[in-house]
Formats: C-alpha cells, sequence, structure tokens
C-alpha cells in the first residue's frame, strides 16, 4: 500500500495547535480528493524551523520581515 508524506515547513513563531490540526486535515483531504487516497494511510508532518535558521532574500526571516514591515509602514 502506498501511504503519502507530506512535510510543511512553518517558521516557529506562533503557529497554534488548533492551526496545526487544520493544516494536517486540509493537507490529508487534499490527498484523498485529489489522489483518492486513505486518509488513515496519509501522513503529514509540521517541521517548525527557527526564525534564525530560515533565510528569505539573503537575510533571516526574522530580519528580513523587520525590513518588509519598514517598508510597508
Amino acid at each position: 500500500m502506498e501511504m503519502p508524506f507530506v512535510n510543511i515547513k512553518i517558521a516557529r513563531d506562533g503557529a497554534t495547535r488548533e492551526q496545526k490540526a487544520a493544516l494536517i486535515q486540509g493537507m490529508t483531504d487534499v490527498l484523498v480528493k485529489v489522489l483518492n487516497k486513505s486518509p488513515n494511510g496519509t501522513f503529514v508532518v509540521i517541521d517548525e524551523v527557527d526564525l534564525e535558521n530560515w533565510g528569505v532574500g539573503g537575510l533571516p526571516l526574522d530580519e528580513f520581515r523587520r525590513r518588509a514591515a519598514a517598508k510597508g509602514s
């Protein structure tokens, strides 16, 4: 039996247990609907990455967000 595996990486900055549960349910629903996979054989893993370990645009994520917020102000 083929068992789908989904790995979601998010910044560790406050996703709630409820939000994570919604991600898990949503990814499972997509695999059931699109690929006709069994929800009982679908694995979803959420990895939370510290902001200083995530880079965007050549900057650590927290710095990137600070600069983007300053430009938006």
